[in-house]
């Protein structure tokens, strides 16, 4: 088992590659720049369209129920042990390089979300869309499609929920010494009576508890940061000095403070990385701008305000290491007995302010909460991608099934091993689907940018915009015909 454990460790390495970190940066970059840094221009426009949707098509989900899956993807583990790992190997600083690939990247997410609305497409009364079906429709490549389709259905369907249900297995066993595997078993079976339900129940459950768990998360953290406020000051001033080098404890890891806060960045908040896209391609909307704007807003929500809650909890109550790549200890918490980035960084921080035990409750429930629709999201992914293998054939529903099979087991596997083989194997399905996807969505931006063009000119004119593929050129764009 340690040589298998060493063989993807070795792998997550070469898919996580610098040449990947700088795609990702230059891509968001780009996207930014080629839509006008929409980000900003249309900020408020993002949150009212949370609640706009298309009455007129009675296929699909609503507008924000398409935003709570997709933030039910994006706050997770990542929210929670992901920061703590950004922090413990990559110092204070990551967190910065976290909101820099939170900001460009959700000029990613905006193109991304736009293109799966452009070519979305109706099947068996649901719609489905994202890079297969964009790579289909708009590059006319078939096989890179079905080689996306192929990642997404081991990442998000194998791969990617063993970390979730890992740190809700160490969180409870950490906090309530229950076993790992009793943990796994009982999250296995819930998230099974969720997923036979398909697509509407998974966006009834997403749109109740992920946004209320996040609210609620953001609060708590506010409530501890305001007894630790004088601590404040110094702690953004360490993570920017520390993202940039400056930092003369952490001076010689700045390619790791880059690399952590932009892998876990977008291993969070999904930005460039296509799973966003899957869910946006479900919606109903008159204009596939619309939800490229909700989408870029659930990146703010995931990073600018979840995994900023946990990082400055975490460096404020100071109950954090650093390590080199070499696992050499850089910096110490102070008066807090920590070993490697866990979950047991947040549990500490909650601690110093509640005292007991009760850091640990919190951070278990809130942990099973962000981890347990998760892997709905991952779940739809991994059936979306699925259906565009083998939709059109008689296998479907027996495929489905023993999809569904597979990611309940692979829920309780992940309970039973340690967290950094699971973080390997999840960040082997992220990688691959961000170099297929951000290729993919580079060579289609043209059609991105000439929607919003689209979308913008009407809006000038007083009109509600609504979507003509012509007025484009996006051939394939068969739906809005």
């Amino acid at each position: 088992m340690e040589q298998v454990l060493n063989v993807i460790h070795t792998i997550s390495g070469w898919v996580w590659s610098p040449a990947l970190v700088a795609i990702c940066l230059l891509a968001g970059l780009y996207f930014s720049i080629g839509t006008r840094f929409v980000q900003v221009r249309r900020l408020r426009e993002m949150a009212r369209l949370l609640f706009s949707t298309d009455k007129s098509q009675k296929t699909g989900i609503t507008s924000f129920q398409a935003f709570s899956m997709a933030l039910s993807g994006r706050v997770g583990t990542g929210n929670i042990v992901g920061v703590a790992t950004a922090i413990g190997y990559g110092g204070p600083g990551a967190i910065v390089w976290m909101w820099i690939i939170a900001f460009l990247g959700a000029g990613s997410a905006f193109s991304e979300a736009t293109l799966a609305q452009i070519y979305k497409e109706e099947h068996k009364g649901q719609f489905r869309g994202g890079p297969a079906y964009y790579i289909e429709k708009g590059l006319k490549c078939k096989w890179l499609a079905i080689v996306f389709a192929i990642c997404a259905v081991l990442a998000a369907g194998f791969f990617m929920p063993p970390v979730q249900s890992n740190g809700i297995a160490i969180s409870f066993a950490n906090t309530f010494n229950i076993n790992p595997a009793i943990v796994g078993g009982v999250v296995a079976l819930l998230i099974g009576l969720v997923v036979v339900g398909g697509v509407q129940r998974i966006a009834n459950v997403a749109q109740i508890v992920a946004p209320f768990m996040a609210v609620l998360y953001v609060l708590l953290s506010i409530v501890v940061l305001a007894f630790h406020i004088h601590d404040v000051p110094a702690v953004f001033m360490d993570m920017i000095r520390s993202a940039f080098g400056m930092n003369q404890a952490l001076g010689g890891i700045l390619g790791a403070t880059i690399a952590w806060g932009v892998k876990r960045g977008i291993y969070s908040n999904e930005a460039g990385q296509g799973t966003g896209a899957i869910v946006a391609g479900a919606a109903k909307v008159s204009h596939p701008v619309k939800q490229g704007l909700v989408q870029a807003f659930s990146v703010y929500i995931d990073t600018l305000l979840v995994c900023t809650a946990t990082a400055v909890m975490i460096l404020a109550c100071k109950t954090y290491n650093v390590f080199d790549a070499s696992g050499n200890l850089l910096v110490a918490a102070e008066g807090v007995e920590l070993g490697a980035p866990d979950v047991s960084y947040t549990s500490a921080a909650l601690g110093t302010f509640l005292g007991g035990n009760w850091g640990g409750i919190i951070v278990s429930v809130a942990l099973f909460f962000f981890a347990f629709t998760t892997i709905m999201a991952y779940y739809y992914y991994a059936e979306t991608n699925l259906v565009y293998l083998f939709g059109k054939g008689k296998k479907e529903h027996v495929l489905i099934w023993v999809l569904r099979i597979g990611v309940v087991g692979m829920v309780f596997f992940g309970s039973l091993y340690e967290a950094k083989a699971m973080w390997d194997l999840g960040d082997i399905g992220v990688g691959a689907m961000a170099w297929v996807n951000i290729i993919a969505i580079l060579l289609l931006s043209p059609k991105a940018f000439k929607a919003l063009k689209s979308y913008e000119r009407q809006k000038k004119e007083g009109k509600e915009p609504k979507f003509d593929p012509k007025e484009i050129g996006a051939k394939g764009a068969d739906f809005w015909l």
